[in-house]
């Protein structure tokens, strides 16, 4: 089968060139789940799982696994153990303190103090803690 082209009438056929086909190819391989499973498993989300050249589009994932019981039930179970890998990321986040540099200008000049960035880690506690909250619902909607 011959691949789609431009078919203007004020083109001769054979000058016609082919159309690039558009979007990402679902190239669904065992292997390819496992990796996408293995990274769900390490509290990584799907969209930015996918963001990699080398994977599918998000929705392809969720055709393969609406196709398929088994991967359906490995995403389920890898989600799960991703929800206990980014809890345990929050008390990495709120144990460890994160030195930095802060610069305050007065008149008397720049001054720089370093200390623990704490609104900083505070945001990223809050925000997996919001993340954490979405995917639960999620999950109960299903």
């Amino acid at each position: 089968m011959s691949e789609p082209s431009d078919t203007s009438p004020d083109i001769a056929p054979e000058q016609q060139k082919p159309r690039k086909k558009m979007g990402r190819p679902s190239k669904y391989t065992p292997e390819l789940a496992a990796e996408i499973c293995e990274r769900l498993s390490d509290g990584e989300p799907l969209r930015q799982i996918c963001r990699d050249e080398h994977m599918p589009a998000w929705t392809a994932v969720y055709a393969w696994a609406a196709a398929d019981k088994e991967l359906s039930e490995r995403i389920a179970q890898a989600r799960k153990q991703g929800y206990d890998a980014i809890a345990e990321d929050l008390l990495h986040i709120a144990d460890t303190p994160l030195m930095g540099e802060e610069e305050t200008s007065s008149n008397s000049g720049l001054t720089i103090t370093r200390k623990d960035m704490l609104g900083h880690r505070k945001l990223q506690i809050e925000t997996r803690l919001k993340l954490l909250a979405k995917m639960e619902q999620t999950r109960r909607e299903k």
